[in-house]
């Protein structure tokens, strides 16, 4: 077993000292994940890689001390490549909220076209259609998390799923084809 699987069962148990053990062990790759992934967001965004990688750290690590654990590394880095989406995805969403008006009065937004689509309106478009494909095929939704998201390559997510690299490069183009066509909506056109 290795010294972070270690760890991650003793953070598990509730060992705060192996939580704050565990940091140093993974930062590194945390941060690679968080600039890759950050790397396909628009300009001047506003979260930086070293603010993703302590937020989702936190998430995971309180999930730890409520007594869900990781079975190991892979099962780590999956859960981060996952936590940096929704913390990604959340941002998005605040800052859509922001744009049409904060506080102000609640507009159907099915009734509504936006004015202009930019990466955010583009990033929940996603979301939702990775939500469909996770319920249609869960193997394929794992896929573009771990590549799209946490930037990973597709043998390095074939390796974190234990699946071959030629089934990891077949649901990645499936699930490319697959979430541009729900994306794309009725009309055709790719939101």
């Amino acid at each position: 077993m290795s010294d972070v699987t270690q760890l991650l069962d003793a953070a598990a148990a509730g060992d705060s000292k192996a939580a704050a053990d565990l940091l140093p062990l993974v930062y590194d790759e945390l941060r690679k994940l968080a600039t890759a992934r950050l790397a396909h967001e628009k300009v001047g965004q506003t979260l930086e890689a070293t603010a993703l990688v302590h937020e989702a750290y936190l998430r995971l690590v309180g999930n730890c001390n409520t007594g869900a654990g990781f079975d190991n590394r892979r099962h780590f880095f999956a859960a981060a490549a996952e936590a940096m989406r929704r913390i990604l995805i959340e941002q998005a969403r605040r800052k859509a909220l922001l744009k049409s008006g904060g506080g102000r009065e609640r507009v159907d937004l099915d009734d509504v076209e936006p004015a202009v689509e930019g990466p955010d309106l583009e990033l929940l478009a996603l979301d939702e259609a990775l939500q469909l494909l996770e319920q249609k095929d869960p193997r394929k939704a794992q896929v573009v998390k771990l590549r799209f998201f946490a930037g990973l390559t597709n043998a390095q997510a074939a390796a974190a799923l234990g699946i071959s690299d030629a089934t990891a490069e077949n649901d990645w183009a499936y699930a490319r084809s697959w979430l541009r066509h729900q994306m794309a909506g009725p009309g055709g056109e790719s939101a």
